[in-house]
């Protein structure tokens, strides 16, 4: 079956652009009727910025496309697969142009590994102050198969030279700036590019769930990076650059930082996010539900600290504001760079105004009572509150 979207298709499927720079107008919708089949909750529609109910989410260890959470910071770019191809240059000895045919001739590699945005869970720092950005709540997270190709692999085909510290990758969207359009961009430390193993540090992605990436996911390749936060993973993939330092894209030398203000140099003092907490969320039952008292199911997801071999070690919930805790039993698979799903059984009385999730794991990750707020609303983990009505 042809992998490509025709021109149309793509143009109606809501605020897509063309690399041409042809802008199409914003087509709006309700959560029932997205015209490219999500069923998510649309936090914005220009660009497409949505998360799935977390009843749906935690439904299934592999996280279906149309619940599967959708990050952008501009519209779809509309790519003719027919002048596609991905550039490789910067610090190599033999730049490379290659078309997505050309890579498929490469070994495939197939992982699966879980996504998350830097932001999940951004609402709740609004608690203390406000904080701008895509208000997500628990849901900007999803566990789906990747198949595609070792950005390793690819790198030792262009031979990367003496003095190469990172590696960039420049997306084919274009970002409405202050200073002009650019696009969506980011790198990784070459160490974590040229990994090998079961796992590659870096893939080049065109599959999803074992069929084609759909132009919210990035058709028709994209970067996997398992273990690091979302940002990372480059969507619409069109350039690759090995360099000495740091990808100058916005997306790393400002963007996705923990900053307390936002002046030029709590930016140049603070470093970029890569590999994110640990963190979790209770799914079921639904935010101030009212339900009886006595023994309660709860499920919900923890995924483990981005550390290579990590896994959730101790989940536990509270029922009396943290007083006490107990454990929640761990269900279905597990996996490297994978969330784990787990359900339990709590006690509540009509004085339990609020459910809690703490989790540990293997790398020494833990979710804290509290986390400092940030100027972004980054990597919140802290445990996780739920409220409920019982009655």
């Amino acid at each position: 079956m042809s992998i490509e979207l025709s021109r149309r298709e793509l143009l109606i499927a809501g605020g897509a652009i063309a690399i041409t720079g042809l802008h199409v107008p914003r087509i709006a919708w309700g959560q029932d009727i997205d015209p490219l089949g999500k069923e998510l909750i649309f936090r914005t529609t220009d660009p497409r910025n949505g998360e799935p109910n977390l009843t749906d989410l935690v439904k299934s260890w592999i996280t279906p496309v149309k619940h599967f959470y959708v990050r952008s910071h501009a519209p779809n770019p509309v790519i003719d697969l027919g002048r596609y191809a991905l550039t490789v240059e910067g610090k190599v000895r033999k730049p490379l142009t290659l078309t997505l045919k050309e890579l498929q001739q490469m070994p495939r590699r197939e992982v699966t590994a879980t996504l998350t945005c830097a932001g999940n869970r951004r609402i709740e720092f609004n608690e203390e102050s406000k904080v701008g950005g895509v208000q997500w709540e628990a849901g900007a997270i999803g566990n789906a198969r990747w198949s595609g190709f070792a950005l390793a692999d690819v790198l030792k085909q262009a031979g990367v030279m003496e003095g190469a510290k990172h590696v960039w990758f420049e997306g084919l969207d274009q970002i409405q700036r202050p200073k002009g359009v650019i696009p969506f961009g980011g790198s990784i430390p070459i160490e974590k590019a040229m990994t090998q193993g079961e796992i590659p540090g870096a893939l080049l992605v065109d599959q999803m769930n074992g069929k084609a990436l759909t132009p919210d996911h990035g058709y028709p390749l994209r970067t996997v990076v398992p273990g690091y936060i979302g940002a990372r993973s480059v969507k619409w993939l069109g350039k690759i650059v090995v360099s000495e330092r740091p990808s100058p894209n916005h997306y790393l030398a400002t963007a996705y930082k923990i900053v307390k203000k936002t002046d030029p140099i709590d930016w140049t003092e603070s470093g970029p996010i890569y590999r994110y907490p640990i963190n979790g969320a209770i799914a079921t039952p639904e935010p101030q539900a009212k339900v009886p008292p006595g023994m309660l199911d709860v499920s919900g997801y923890v995924l483990p600290t981005g550390r290579p071999g990590a896994r959730a070690q101790r989940i536990q919930i509270s029922s009396d504001g943290g007083a006490t805790w107990q454990p929640a039993k761990t269900i279905g698979q597990t996996g490297e760079f994978c969330w784990q799903l787990w359900n339990a059984r709590v006690k509540v009385t009509p004085q339990t105004k609020a459910l809690y999730l703490r989790a540990t794991d293997t790398a020494g990750g833990f979710m804290p009572a509290r986390v400092p707020w940030n100027a972004k609303g980054y990597l919140q983990n802290r445990w996780y509150r739920l409220p409920i009505s019982v009655s």
